[in-house]
C-alpha cells in the first residue's frame, strides 16, 4: 500500500486499470440492460415493476460499497498519513453519494406500487438516508475549514465513525420489523431470488461496479492534477 503512496506510481495503476474497466461497461451494458428489461420474467406479484430492482439493489450495494471505500481510505490516511488514500476516498464520496441518492429514488418509485407510499420512515430507508448525510458530510467538511489538512482530517473521522451505520443497513430487515424485503441475494443459506432474475441483477451489478472504478479513476486524475497546480502556486 506504501508504494502508492507516489502519485506516479497511483498514475500508472490508474492508466493501467481505466482501459480494462471502461471496456467491460462498454460490453457488459447492453448486456446487461437487454437481460433486466427483456429476457428477464415479470415478477408473479410485481409484475413488470420488479424491472425497478435491477438499478435500485446494485445501486444499493454501490452505496455501501463505496462507502467502505471512503472509509477504507480516510482510516489510511489518518493512522499512516498516506496522501494517496485521503485523495481515493475523497474522489470516491461524490460518486457514493450517488449512488446512495440513485437507491433512495428508484427505492421510492418502486416502493410506490408495492407499499402504496413513497416513503416510511422503517429501519432500512432511514439508516440508507443517513448514509446520504455521511457522504453529504464528508464532502461538506472537506470544504468547511480554511487548512485543507484540517478538513481532511475531520472528514477522515466521520467516515471512520460512520462505518457503525453499514451493518446497521445490512441487518436492519432482519433486527426490526420493516416493510422493506429481507435479503434474497447475499444469505447463508444461499440465494432465493429464480436464476432468470439473479443473472442479470448480478451483470448489472458487475456493470455498476465497473463504472464506479472509470468515474473513481477520472476523478483521481482530477485531484492528482489540482493537487500538482497548488504544489506549483505554492512554489
Amino acid at each position: 500500500m506504501h508504494a502508492y503512496a507516489n502519485p506516479l506510481r497511483l498514475a500508472r495503476l490508474l492508466d493501467a486499470v481505466y482501459p480494462w474497466a471502461l471496456a467491460g461497461v462498454l460490453a457488459l451494458a447492453p448486456i446487461g440492460l437487454w437481460m433486466a428489461l427483456v429476457a428477464s420474467p415479470p415478477d408473479y406479484q410485481q409484475g413488470e415493476a420488479v424491472r425497478i430492482m435491477y438499478v435500485h439493489v446494485p445501486a444499493a450495494w454501490m452505496a455501501l460499497f463505496t462507502y467502505l471505500v471512503v472509509a477504507g481510505g480516510s482510516a489510511a490516511a489518518l493512522v499512516w498519513r498516506h496522501p494517496m488514500a485521503e485523495i481515493v476516498a475523497r474522489a470516491a464520496a461524490p460518486i457514493g453519494a450517488v449512488f446512495t441518492a440513485l437507491a433512495l429514488v428508484t427505492g421510492s418509485i418502486w416502493g410506490k406500487p408495492m407499499w402504496g407510499t413513497w416513503w416510511v420512515w422503517d429501519a432500512r430507508l432511514t439508516s440508507v438516508l443517513i448514509l446520504f448525510f455521511l457522504y453529504l458530510g464528508y464532502i461538506a467538511l472537506h470544504e468547511a475549514f480554511d487548512d485543507p489538512d484540517r478538513g481532511a482530517r475531520a472528514a477522515a473521522i466521520l467516515a471512520v465513525v460512520g462505518v457503525v451505520n453499514l451493518p446497521i443497513i445490512k441487518f436492519s430487515v432482519d433486527w426490526w420489523n420493516t416493510l422493506h424485503q429481507p435479503a434474497s441475494v447475499f444469505r447463508f443459506d444461499g440465494p432465493t431470488i429464480h436464476p432468470s432474475m439473479l443473472w442479470p441483477l448480478l451483470t448489472m451489478a458487475v456493470v455498476f461496479k465497473l463504472y464506479f472504478v472509470c468515474v473513481l479513476v477520472l476523478r483521481v486524475r482530477l485531484l492528482l492534477a489540482e493537487r500538482r497546480l497548488r504544489a506549483a502556486e505554492g512554489g
